[in-house]
């Protein structure tokens, strides 16, 4: 057999052994285990996918007739694996059952069946299957069913990832390190391919084109050697994860219905920032005092890595009551009451004689801050202006 070797097909080679490499090494990874290996899989998937692909450009099948219905196809699976593997990346309790979850890959066990019995067929038997049961039908339902799943647990995906963001913002005064960008980047651009999928569905069913506008594949290859790149680069990086309960909790962080409604200014509001108010229920004044006083008067939000854990340990009191108290009282996370602080606190030591002692980033530093990066980006989110231009007027 001869290979066409085009730059598509040459491409398509080196993304299908960069992922299977790749796979293998995230699955024999000593740290993170689990959502390790639930990406080694979705990477193995995707890349047998990618044959296909590669089978067509480079004029093997035309060549080879029998590489049809190869069991290369595990395409239903790329949704429940890509929801796995965000469970295990911010879940701490979350543990594997195929009790509990195996239910979920019921679908591609029966697409692997379907190859797998069409293999031991005839060619002159999958020939037929393929002009009157497969592309009027079985076909139709897997490509149209991959785009369903896919998009359903990338959804599922989003939701969960942005409710481990806001279990960060009120539990740490410092996230920029643990909030997981590279994760929520590598899922929108799953989220291109999904739309690209949705386009060939509607093509194929309404206007009969195929392969015509076919760009998945080159974009489902663009993502799975991205995924190999960071998925090393994070494979043995140590992760902050929350129990299922907290993330659950943190789906809606303000009181959904609010029983005496008040104007409850915000604590600790930034001067030269616009003032903020919402309404809020009726708190325990004094558990507010408390929480006022320890972040105040004592001083913790000097604490670079200051944590809602400590301020519980310091006030006595419990975790949920202080970001009750925060979150539905004020409006606001224990992430942004803190940093509100340090920044009120950079803007005293500016108006006074500390601006002619001290760098602005020592000022930072010395007020909370824990890096020039964290103090930039919410110095100008909460003024409206780069420390720079502030320290200038």
């Amino acid at each position: 057999m001869q290979v066409a070797f085009t730059p598509l097909v040459i491409v398509l080679f080196v993304v299908v052994a960069q992922a299977l490499l790749a796979a293998g090494l995230l699955w024999w990874a000593r740290a993170n285990q689990l959502p390790n290996r639930f990406l080694a899989l979705l990477m193995l998937t995707i890349a047998l996918w990618l044959l296909d692909g590669f089978f067509r450009v480079s004029g093997l099948y035309q060549q080879e007739p029998g590489l049809y219905f190869s069991p290369i196809y595990y395409s239903l699976a790329f949704g429940p694996l890509l929801y796995f593997y965000v469970r295990g990346l911010v879940e701490a309790d979350f543990k594997w059952s195929w009790q509990r979850y195996g239910w979920q890959f019921a679908p591609v066990l029966a697409q692997a069946l379907l190859y797998g019995w069409l293999r031991g067929q005839s060619y002159d038997y999958r020939n037929w299957f393929w002009q009157h049961v497969h592309r009027p039908y079985t076909y139709r339902l897997e490509f149209i069913g991959t785009w369903v799943s896919l998009t359903s647990y990338l959804v599922l995906s989003l939701r969960l990832l942005r409710q481990y963001q806001r279990w960060l913002a009120d539990n740490f005064s410092d996230i920029l390190a643990l909030r997981l960008r590279w994760l929520r980047w590598l899922l929108m651009l799953l989220a291109v391919v999904s739309a690209q999928w949705l386009g060939e569905v509607v093509l194929r069913e309404f206007f009969g084109l195929y392969y015509q506008y076919d760009y998945s594949t080159e974009l489902l290859g663009g993502v799975v050697f991205i995924i190999g790149i960071v998925g090393l680069r994070q494979a043995d990086r140590p992760a902050v994860r929350a129990a299922e309960s907290d993330l659950a909790t943190t789906a809606s962080p303000l009181a959904s219905s609010l029983a005496d409604e008040v104007e409850v200014p915000l604590a600790a509001e930034v001067p030269g920032s616009s003032p903020t108010t919402r309404p809020a229920p009726a708190i325990d004044a004094a558990v507010a005092e408390r929480i006022r006083h320890a972040l105040e008067d004592d001083r913790l939000f000097l604490n670079p890595t200051l944590t809602l854990a400590e301020v519980a340990a310091h006030t006595g009191l419990a975790p949920r009551l202080i970001s009750y108290t925060l979150n539905a009282g004020l409006g606001r996370s224990f992430n942004d009451v803190v940093n509100g602080l340090r920044v009120a606190e950079v803007q005293r030591r500016l108006a006074q004689a500390d601006a002619r002692r001290f760098t602005l980033l020592g000022i930072a530093l010395e007020s909370g801050f824990n890096s020039k990066t964290t103090f930039n980006r919410i110095f100008k989110q909460l003024t409206g202006v780069a420390p720079r231009d502030y320290e200038a007027q």
